[in-house]
């Protein structure tokens, strides 16, 4: 395969080992419009050539706000190509913190998907003084059309990138990724061509694929899981296509039957939510077999010899059940990665059971940002762990007052880890020790499994709590297992310097409105569904029942059922869909202290 050591060299790997007529795809007035790979490289070049006509010098700072579609790449390789830094922007952002980051970081340009980001970014242009322009890739009244950008490349000379190009090192600057912080300003994460390359190598044979592959992307590329990831397609050379929308990820896997993909841990409970509401719509020995099949599911184990009689169970239901369910991903399926927050045991047995292996692996965008990944193999891959950690990254714990034996925060040093933040020295120094080593922030431990040690996550370093009794909690323990309870979307303990823990719990309206028809309950709205005293029943005896997995000290002893689900929008949740603990307790306090009082 052809060598790499900086971002833009990786579509000419592709150009050259596995030219795709299809290297991206998305839908365009209903119709999956394909991008080649040679269109790819041409257009990044005009956008290196537009960008110079415009005066962009190195290393000065250029914004993609923008969701997920071909142009993003077109754009990233065309910014990185002349030496200049791309700084991708989440779309869903405040307009305060738009204004932190396109200041802090002196965005001259910045390209925009729509009419409603142009509108965002060019109401706060005027308290921004180094942004120059705004072009967008759809067409917008008032604003340059990617179109009109590019012929700005028109009687440009391909020398002055490649002369560009050369100049650029793998340790330079390529990336300033903001992460979003629950409070204060967003932090800019400095990531070199070396950073994000030697992880794209480091994970490359973990990960099953061949340029025969289609994959579908729906998480975003301002992130840096996707976005390592879909380098990691380009080397590969797997068509890349991008769902509509997350509403419209169910047609388009069915449309585009990809052959992998990835995800964070929320959507595959929402899938898994599905699965499990789908029994209400059976009845007499359908819903029988249906619930058998997920019960045999749900207990799954790799690591388990199964009898004769089991093993003709899994065929009778892999043909009448999970066959469904792996057509509901498209059917083709080989597998799934998934990682960005933790991914509940429960869920990775039953989709692996299914067919459909899950590989979780762990990192954080400042490392790159992958550290560890499970192995993509039934006969290495350890449910409930993160894997092994990836070649040429080392890992140390740090063992603190509240961890548990053998537990520590996670320490990890290699070329993956981040240049440092962006005008910030002083949180760099809390963060990276003077020899290199990240502090990730997580508390984790080691399992030994088939002569290797796998990385289990315990729980955040900052969201560790201590009850008034002294007692620390690792709340994801708690969350994952009632999570397991059908009736269950969100949830999140709470319990800080109070005699005992409690849960602000969403509840799964969908399977908890059927639960309640077929008891006779009729509810006018969700709010009075949740004060149906049946209802509070139900969710006391279930979280009583996953008590029984805890330590006294641990069980959730109240609890209240939220009218609303938590979401980015809202602002409970983080565009990866992890909760933001700090946003939830500040806006639901009344609540928490009615719990308690």
């Amino acid at each position: 395969m052809t060598d790499y050591t900086r971002l833009f060299d990786i579509p000419h790997v592709q150009l050259k080992d596995f030219p795709q007529p299809d290297a991206f795809a998305n839908k365009v007035n209903g119709e999956w419009k394909k991008v080649s790979t040679q269109e790819l490289v041409d257009t990044a070049n005009k956008v290196s050539l537009a960008l110079l006509k415009l005066g962009v010098q190195p290393d000065e700072k250029i914004a993609l706000v923008s969701t997920s579609r071909p142009e993003w790449n077109m754009v990233d390789q065309g910014i990185l190509q002349t030496g200049a830094v791309n700084v991708p922007v989440y779309p869903t952002i405040s307009e305060s913190d738009y204004k932190f980051i396109f200041n802090d970081a002196e965005i001259k340009y910045a390209f925009v998907t729509d009419k409603n980001l142009f509108n965002k970014i060019n109401s706060i242009k005027s308290s921004v003084p180094s942004l120059k322009e705004i072009f967008s890739f759809e067409k917008v009244e008032g604003c340059k059309h990617f179109s009109e950008f590019l012929t700005l490349a028109d009687g440009g000379d391909l020398n002055e990138v490649e002369k560009r190009k050369a100049a650029v090192k793998p340790s330079q600057l390529a990336t300033i990724i903001y992460t979003s912080g629950t409070t204060g300003n967003p932090k800019g994460v400095m990531l070199s061509h070396d950073n994000i390359v030697s992880n794209i190598k480091a994970v490359m044979p973990v990960l099953p694929l061949n340029e025969n592959m289609r994959c579908l992307s729906f998480l975003p590329l301002c992130h840096i899981f996707e976005r390592v990831v879909v380098y990691v397609y380009m080397v590969r050379g797997v068509s890349v296509y991008y769902a509509e929308s997350m509403e419209t990820i169910a047609d388009n896997l069915k449309e585009v039957k990809p052959n992998f993909f990835t995800s964070v841990p929320r959507l595959l409970e929402k899938v898994y939510i599905k699965l499990q509401g789908a029994a209400a719509n059976l009845d007499g020995w359908k819903k029988s077999l249906y619930d058998s099949a997920l019960a045999f599911a749900q207990t799954y184990d790799v690591e388990k010899e199964y009898s004769f009689t089991d093993k003709l169970k899994h065929k009778l239901y892999d043909k009448l059940i999970y066959k469904k369910w792996r057509e509901a991903l498209g059917g083709e399926c080989m597998g799934i990665c998934t990682g960005a927050a933790a991914l509940n045991p429960l869920l990775a047995r039953v989709f692996t059971c299914a067919g459909i292996p899950i590989m979780e692996g762990y990192g954080q965008t400042e490392s790159s940002p992958v550290i560890s990944i499970n192995p993509f193999s039934l006969e290495k891959i350890k449910f409930g762990t993160v894997g092994t950690v990836i070649d040429g990254v080392q890992v140390k714990l740090d063992h603190r007052e509240g961890m548990g034996e053998g537990e520590g925060e996670i320490w990890a040093k290699g070329p993956n880890v981040m240049m440092g933040y962006y005008k910030r020295p002083d949180i760099t120094a809390e963060t990276v020790t003077a020899d290199g080593w990240l502090k990730t922030g997580d508390v984790g431990k080691f399992i030994e499994y088939k002569g290797n040690k796998y990385i289990k996550i315990t729980d955040r370093v900052k969201e560790l709590f201590k009850t008034s009794g002294g007692k620390y909690i690792a709340p994801q323990q708690i969350e994952n297992k009632m999570k397991e309870i059908p009736y269950i979307e969100q949830i999140m303990a709470v319990g800080e310097n109070r005699n005992f823990v409690s849960a602000l719990i969403v509840p799964n309206f969908l399977n908890l409105s059927d639960w309640a028809t077929k008891h006779g309950i009729t509810a006018k709205s969700p709010a009075e569904l949740t004060k149906n005293a049946e209802v509070q029943k139900l969710f006391r005896d279930s979280i009583e029942e996953k008590n029984k997995n805890f330590g006294n000290w641990e069980t959730v002893k109240k609890f209240e059922l939220m009218e609303n689900e938590w979401s980015i929008d809202g602002g409970e949740l983080t565009p990866t869909m992890k909760v933001k603990r700090k946003v939830v307790l500040e806006k639901y306090k009344d609540i928490v202290e009615k719990i308690y009082s």
